[in-house]
C-alpha cells in the first residue's frame, strides 16, 4: 500500500528515524534521521540524504567519500514513526571504513566468530538466488548480473565455462582463500545460468535431495 509523504510521523525535533538496509544482502547498514527535506530529496534524487543533528545541516551520503547509497525504496512501519530505506551502496557505509555501523558488540552476549556466520550455507545461496531471480529483466545498467541477462545464454555459458576453468587452476594453488573465491564466482554464474534457463536453485534442490534419499550418495 503507498502512503504520502504527508502521513509520515515525524517526532517532537521534527526528524524521524531512517534504518538504511542493504537490499541485496538485507543486512542493516546504518540508522540516521530524516526531516521532511531529506525525505523529499531522498524521493526526488534517489540517493540518501539526511538531517545532521550535530551540525544541524543536510548532508548527503557519499558527498565527501564517494559512497553513495542508491534508494530503491522507501518503507514506513506501521505507527508511521520510522522509516526503511533499501539501498544499492556504492562502498562502505560506516565513516570507519566497515560495511556496517552495527559492529560494536555488547558485554554478556558473545559476537558471531567470523569463522562462523550468522547465516548457514543453505540460507546464502537461498539469499543470492532471489537477488539473481530479482536481476531477471531489470535495467542492464542497474547491475552485472542484469547485464548478464541481457547479453543472453551464450555469454552466460561462456562465463560459467571461464569460472570453471579458474577453479580448477586455483585448486593447484596452495591458498585455500583463492580456491574459495573462484568457487564463490562459479557458484554465482552458475545460479545465473540456472535461473536463465528456469531450473533455479529449487529445481536443482530437489534433484540433489531426490538423490539424497536414494541412499546412493
Amino acid at each position: 500500500m503507498k502512503k504520502k509523504q504527508s502521513a509520515i510521523r515525524f517526532g517532537k525535533a521534527r526528524l524521524v528515524p531512517a534504518i538504511i538496509q542493504d537490499r541485496s544482502s538485507g543486512r542493516v547498514l546504518m540508522l540516521a534521521y530524516m526531516n521532511r527535506r531529506a525525505v523529499k530529496e531522498t524521493l526526488e534524487s534517489g540517493q540518501s540524504v539526511f538531517w545532521s543533528r550535530s551540525r544541524r545541516e543536510l548532508w548527503r551520503k557519499g558527498e565527501t567519500s564517494g559512497h553513495v547509497q542508491k534508494v530503491r525504496s522507501v518503507s514506513m512501519d506501521c505507527d508511521q514513526d520510522a522509516l526503511l530505506l533499501q539501498v544499492d551502496s556504492a562502498g562502505p557505509a560506516c565513516h570507519t571504513g566497515r560495511t556496517s555501523c552495527f559492529f560494536e558488540h555488547l558485554k554478556g552476549r558473545p559476537a558471531v566468530s567470523a569463522h562462523h556466520p550468522a547465516k548457514g550455507s543453505a540460507a546464502i545461496l537461498d539469499e543470492l538466488d532471489a537477488v539473481i531471480r530479482s536481476r531477471k529483466g531489470a535495467p542492464p545498467e542497474d547491475s552485472y548480473t542484469a547485464k548478464l541477462f541481457a547479453a543472453g545464454l551464450d555469454r552466460i555459458l561462456r562465463k560459467v565455462g571461464e569460472e570453471s576453468a579458474e577453479v580448477v587452476i586455483a585448486a593447484k594453488n596452495p591458498d585455500p582463500h583463492l580456491l574459495a573465491q573462484e568457487a564463490a564466482d562459479l557458484v554465482y554464474h552458475l545460479l545465473v545460468l540456472l535461473v536463465e534457463r528456469g531450473v533455479g536453485l529449487a529445481g536443482m534442490a530437489r534433484v540433489l535431495e531426490k538423490r539424497r534419499k536414494g541412499g546412493k550418495r
